[in-house]
């Protein structure tokens, strides 16, 4: 019966296992960092400190916009195009203007300007069809010197 000699760690051994645990952690870091990159769709402000000085401005607005009591629903109808309706105390709101824009939510595609048409009852309709895709509409609502801002999903 022969006895196994033990093997002898080399410097060579060593090297090969440093070698291989950097590429491992290399090529991770190549990945992550392609994905964040790839999927990256923009910020919201380029100055949160900025952004901040005007926090309480944007709670005046909110609530004045709450005051209003508008009920706003925005959707995509079967042609791609926007239907907006606006209803307070439960009865619709004639005479109301809109504009807007629908955004990408990761900004892969262009921002597209909307104008809107009324079609009755409180009901606005885009003029444009948005194409395929998940899209933000951002919206100003007006009637007379009333002004509502919405900003909703769409699919």
């Amino acid at each position: 019966m022969s006895i196994a000699k033990p093997r002898i760690f080399t410097g060579w051994h060593m090297t090969t296992i440093l070698v291989s645990f950097f590429a491992v952690v290399m090529a991770v870091n190549f990945t992550m960092a392609r994905m964040a990159i790839s999927t990256f769709g923009g910020t919201v402000v380029d100055n949160s400190y900025v952004a901040s000085q005007n926090y309480n401005i944007w709670l005046n607005a909110a609530d004045r916009q709450e005051r209003l009591g508008w009920q706003v629903v925005a959707r995509l109808d079967s042609e791609r195009h926007i239907r907006v309706s606006v209803e307070k105390n439960g009865a619709a709101l004639d005479g109301v203007r809109a504009s807007g824009d629908a955004l990408h939510p990761l900004g892969r595609k262009e921002d597209q300007a909307l104008t809107f048409v009324t079609v009755g009852d409180g009901e606005l309709r885009s003029k444009e069809a948005l194409p395929q895709g998940r899209w933000n509409v951002q919206l100003a609502l007006r009637k007379n010197a009333d002004i509502f801002h919405v900003r909703e999903p769409l699919q």
